[in-house]
């Protein structure tokens, strides 16, 4: 008889964006190692974007709770004039050059009354109806993952009333997280949201995050072990044979680029390279599939790369994918913030199964620099380092001109497939839940 776990998260199909893809991906494989997922979601909650593509990777007849959440944007988006029918950014992604008062006031009430975060308001109700659920139903393990963390504080309730052994999974940090500082918490709120990420530390049978440098840090506020299972990419997304590539010297980006991970060296030396190289302004391209900061918007701008830039604002996940098989290279900025060493974008594993070169911006020793070098998969260039973004960026050009444009190594990269992945995460539950010796 399989054994029940109960995943608590608020991304969930028709849900889109890159919150939705690490449970979703890994409830498909769970059945596999002895293990029945439930899904508890919110109904009617802000989702980022929408993918109806995303509804072929549900298990056939999972069970998945969805109740009604009540979230505060109706008086966010009233507060900075936005329609009620307009989507909310995640991060700090600024879509105008100077935020409106209202915008900075948004952000104050935020992050100082909505803890942790702006599902607060659903964890009474919730930890209330899954305990009635439960004391009906049987499950072997919980999961919760965050953000948003709320979904930790409900599994907490769960924890404090039921006693089921609990894995507590952070896709990003809490308090670490790279915009924590521009939240403008009093010290009230600040001393809140560390306490109740320590509580849920440890209170948590099993800890989870997605990086080596992310686990540390989550071990220094925690005292204790902190396992890591990265991100993935799922073997059936990329059936069949490599496609042909784009024509051009085509950079693609997928996924949001907020103000920390704008590339501002990498626009001056695209800028400088057209200047300097006959026929490369003809040849350059470079795509972003995703939502962009202003400050993006104002580089390309600056640069003079509007007609060598095409921007699109949303595209569905099997479309990205196949855009990645045929993108020449991949374009990987990541955020210039304190905890960038732990950064790994869940794009990477997919960029790197699309088998296409991986260009980073980012540190030279983060968790993503390692992988790339370790599978031979691209280039890392620092962030201040200008002369190596034009070197690297003049090295794929003439590899274009040549033919040679293609990574060195094209070794599968099976230890980062969901359905390993899962695996991982399915013994974690399994040892986590197994009877203790008395």
């Amino acid at each position: 008889m399989a054994r029940r776990v109960l995943i608590i998260t608020y991304y969930w199909p028709p849900s889109g964006g890159s919150g939705v893809q690490r449970w979703l991906k890994t409830s498909k494989y769970l059945r596999l190692f002895g293990w029945e997922p439930v899904i508890y979601t919110a109904k009617g909650g802000e989702a980022p974007v929408t993918d109806d593509s995303l509804e072929k990777d549900v298990p056939v007849g999972l069970e998945v709770l969805r109740r009604p959440i009540w979230e505060p944007y109706f008086f966010y988006k009233r507060l900075i004039g936005q329609k009620k029918t307009e989507r909310i950014n995640t991060g700090f992604l600024a879509e105008s050059d100077k935020p409106k008062l209202a915008e900075k006031l948004s952000v104050w009430i935020r992050g100082n009354f909505f803890i942790p975060d702006a599902r607060c308001f659903w964890i009474r109700p919730s930890v209330k109806y899954l305990t009635s659920y439960l004391q009906k139903n049987r499950v072997d393990a919980i999961v919760s993952t965050g953000p948003p963390h709320s979904m930790h504080l409900i599994a907490l309730g769960l924890k404090k009333e039921l006693g089921i052994p609990w894995l507590a999974d952070f896709r990003d940090p809490w308090t670490d997280i790279d915009f924590y500082d521009q939240l403008m918490l009093s010290a009230r709120a600040d001393a809140k949201h560390k306490r109740l990420e320590k509580e849920v530390l440890q209170r948590a049978d099993e800890v989870v995050t997605v990086s080596r440098n992310w686990a540390a840090d989550l071990e220094k506020i925690a005292g204790r072990p902190v396992r890591v299972v990265t991100n993935g990419f799922d073997e059936d997304d990329f059936p069949g044979n490599e496609s042909e590539t784009y024509p051009g010297f085509l950079f693609h980006h997928i996924g949001s680029m907020n103000k920390d991970r704008n590339p501002h060296n990498f626009w001056k030396a695209l800028a400088e390279l057209c200047r300097e190289i006959p026929g490369f302004a003809g040849d350059l391209k470079v795509r972003l599939t995703g939502k962009n900061d202003v400050s993006v918007l104002k580089s390309i701008q600056e640069n003079g790369l509007e007609k060598q830039t095409e921007i699109v604002e949303y595209m569905d996940h099997e479309k990205v994918i196949e855009s990645l098989r045929k993108s020449p290279i991949l374009l990987l900025p990541l955020n210039d913030t304190p905890n960038t060493l732990g950064i790994i974008p869940g794009k990477l594993f997919e960029y790197l199964a699309a088998k296409r070169p991986v260009f980073v911006i980012g540190s030279l020793t983060g968790d993503t620099s390692r992988i790339v070098h370790e599978l031979k998969a691209g280039t890392v260039a620092g962030f201040g380092d200008y002369a190596m973004t034009k070197k690297l960026i003049r090295e794929y050009y003439d590899k274009f001109k040549n033919g040679q444009l293609k990574i060195s190594s094209e070794e599968l990269i099976n230890s980062y497939s969901r359905k390993n992945l899962a695996g991982s995460l399915a013994a974690f539950l399994t040892a986590m839940s197994a009877p203790k010796a008395v």
